[in-house]
């Protein structure tokens, strides 16, 4: 399990190195994704728990997984897609318009 938590640590930290360090809009949008990835994988992770059950009413079950978490993380994971569909849409736009996807080119042709 301990191994599991520290790929998904490190699919969040190698992915926010991506943000911080690529030039291309494009790589930053794609490294938030990978980064969002893996929390969501995290959570997952550590929200699991042994020898509870899914909560549909059956008998001889006593004990019943909380749906609200798992609620959070769907909502958490649409919400990630919206986000990301928003941001290569502006991106698509902005390309059109300045003909570059390089961060540093964009601000120059931004400020003057």
């Amino acid at each position: 399990m301990r191994v599991v938590e520290f790929l998904c640590v490190a699919t969040i930290l190698i992915a926010f190195v991506g943000v911080v360090l690529k030039r291309n809009l494009l790589m930053k949008i794609l490294c938030l994704d990978v980064m969002t990835t893996g929390v969501v994988s995290l959570f997952v992770v550590l929200s699991r728990r042994f020898g509870e059950r899914v909560p549909i009413v059956s008998e001889g079950v006593e004990s019943y997984a909380h749906p609200v978490p798992q609620a959070a993380i769907v909502t958490a994971i649409v919400i990630g897609f919206a986000t990301l569909s928003l941001s290569v849409t502006v991106t698509m736009i902005l390309v059109q318009r300045l003909q570059t996807v390089d961060t540093v080119e964009i601000e120059k042709k931004a400020r003057g």
